[in-house]
């Protein structure tokens, strides 16, 4: 069973090479999504492993999958899929110069698209997809989540989460150009300070750790003796560790790269860092709140988490009412749901937990799509701007739809799992006597659904004001027979919507749930 472990390892590094080795083939580009596909086959294979015969080891304990290993193995894999295939499956090319909706012009009036914008759209490649180094810098994103996922060693964990730094940051400025790459440059040096904090609490554990008779940084063996250790060193290493890790996380007030880092990426790496990155990051929270509740009692995480969470929620809620840039608004989304997890880890107990995993998977899954379509809304419009973009349903129902959809399940609507697991956090937290923080954060929740539902509503439905169809590119009446052809829905978006409708009812998933929490000793 070990073998499954050094499969997800070693073969998107060997895929890596492949890439850079033959990095000016395009097929290459096709590699990482092949790297995710076996991340998510290995992934639903060890959560079965598990399940039948318990945790599997390696490498000396070193490397281990426990059924909380094994479930965000699955929601890396899933995500992957996602935002790869569907990033490098690019149908549709820029809109020539000579139509491109927001091109200054005197004729053009600010935020519209043209009934002829996009008649003569063709396939295309994106350059920079297509590029060996994009790819294998892509695949060693994938191993070096993976090794994070996997790594019973926190400080094995620990590099592997610097790796992902690096390996984004290259991703981040991919594109060029003075926005991409100060925002890389952001990515990183509030990284750096966010892994620094984490290193010196992850420090402080293992000296906690010398007054059960060895200093140790094994996950396993800290939680097994957490009762003894010191308890006044374990809560500065907590809140410590927790705090760097939620730099990573983008929780509020450490969340300030992830709107520039997101919007400013490639669409399949903003798909990534908002379902993967984003989730592994919480994933060791999770770890490390549950050694620390086990060694010094939940209130010091149940504190920060709480701060952390209505925080983050306050700050979407902020800013989304006025945000301009439809690709940033995806990323202060992600600040929302980070608050949502941090909520539900606050409140604690089995119900919580288990939502906040389901969660994990079902916003990765939402959001990646979500990346993904508005790559292509930007391949279509040419703008980043929320202004630019107006009556896309009508022009572009193949990526209106989706874009709607997608909206719905980020907002919560039901049949959506993230409809499930939003009502199960703030059950649960209302259970535990969290009865103020719950009730601020739905009328947070109401004014990020309010701000999001007019932007994308603006995009998908919205008309220009005093003009009753679309406004044309000329002075002349539009050619409403000019509108763009029906084109595909991309396969991987159609199949992660669905499955985020599908998994609120996947009673199936219950047992690695169950067993996903357990692996967390009892999720205090």
């Amino acid at each position: 069973m070990a073998v499954w472990i050094w499969l997800l390892l070693l073969l998107p590094l060997f895929l890596a090479g492949v890439s850079y080795g033959l990095r000016r083939s395009a097929w290459t580009r096709w590699l990482p999504v092949i790297a995710a596909v076996l991340l998510l086959v290995g992934g639903i294979t060890l959560v079965w492993l598990v399940g039948l015969s318990g945790p599997v080891a390696t490498a000396s304990g070193l490397l281990r999958v426990d059924a909380l290993s094994a479930w965000m193995l699955v929601v890396v894999g899933a995500v992957a899929v996602v935002a790869l295939w569907g990033g490098m499956d690019r149908s549709v090319s820029p809109v020539p110069p000579s139509s491109n909706p927001v091109q200054p012009s005197s004729r053009r009036r600010p935020g519209s698209l043209s009934a002829t914008d996009g008649a003569a759209l063709r396939p295309t490649t994106d350059p920079i997809l297509a590029s060996g180094s994009f790819a294998a810098l892509l695949c060693l994103f994938l191993a070096a989540m993976t090794l994070a996922v996997v790594a019973d060693n926190i400080g094995l964990m620990w590099v592997a989460i610097e790796l992902t730094t690096i390996t984004t940051a290259f991703l981040v400025a991919s594109q060029g150009g003075r926005d991409s790459l100060e925002a890389a440059w952001k990515y990183v040096v509030l990284g750096a300070v966010g892994v620094a904090i984490a290193f010196l609490g992850i420090t402080l554990l293992s000296a906690a750790s010398l007054t059960s008779g060895e200093a140790t940084v094994s996950w396993v063996l800290l939680l097994q003796h957490a009762d003894a250790l010191d308890p006044t060193l374990a809560k500065a290493a907590g809140a410590l560790a927790v705090l760097g890790f939620a730099t990573k996380a983008g929780l509020a007030p450490m969340h300030s790269w992830l709107p520039d880092a997101h919007s400013q990426a490639p669409a399949p790496v903003s798909g990534l860092m908002s379902g993967v990155l984003l989730s592994v990051a919480f994933y060791v929270i999770l770890r490390i709140q549950a050694i620390t509740d086990a060694a010094v009692g939940p209130e010091l995480m149940r504190g920060l988490l709480l701060v952390a969470g209505l925080l983050s929620l306050a700050v979407t809620a902020g800013l989304v009412l006025t945000q301009r840039d439809y690709k940033r608004l995806l990323a202060y989304s992600s600040i929302e749901h980070m608050g949502l997890l941090a909520l539900g880890a606050a409140a604690g107990g089995p119900l919580a937990i288990a939502a906040v995993l389901l969660h994990m998977l079902g916003h990765g899954l939402v959001k990646s799509a979500m990346f993904v379509v508005a790559g292509r809304i930007l391949d279509y419009v040419g703008s980043h701007r929320v202004a630019d973009v107006r009556n896309l349903l009508r022009l572009r129902p193949d990526l209106a739809g989706p874009f709607l959809l997608g909206s719905a399940a980020l907002l919560g609507f039901p049949p959506f799992v993230t409809f499930f697991t939003e009502v199960g956090i703030l059950v649960a937290g209302f259970q535990s006597g969290l009865l103020w923080p719950m009730l601020i954060a739905c009328a947070l929740l109401l004014i990020v659904f309010a701000g999001i539902a007019r932007h994308v509503l603006s995009m998908t439905v919205g008309v220009p004001a005093g003009h009753p169809q679309t406004v044309p590119v000329t002075r002349r009446a539009p050619d409403t027979s000019a509108i763009s052809p029906p084109q595909r829905i991309s396969l991987p978006i159609a199949l992660a919507l669905t499955a985020t409708t599908v998994l609120g009812f996947a009673w199936p998933l219950l047992g690695p749930l169950t067993a996903a929490v357990a692996a967390l000793g009892g999720a205090q």
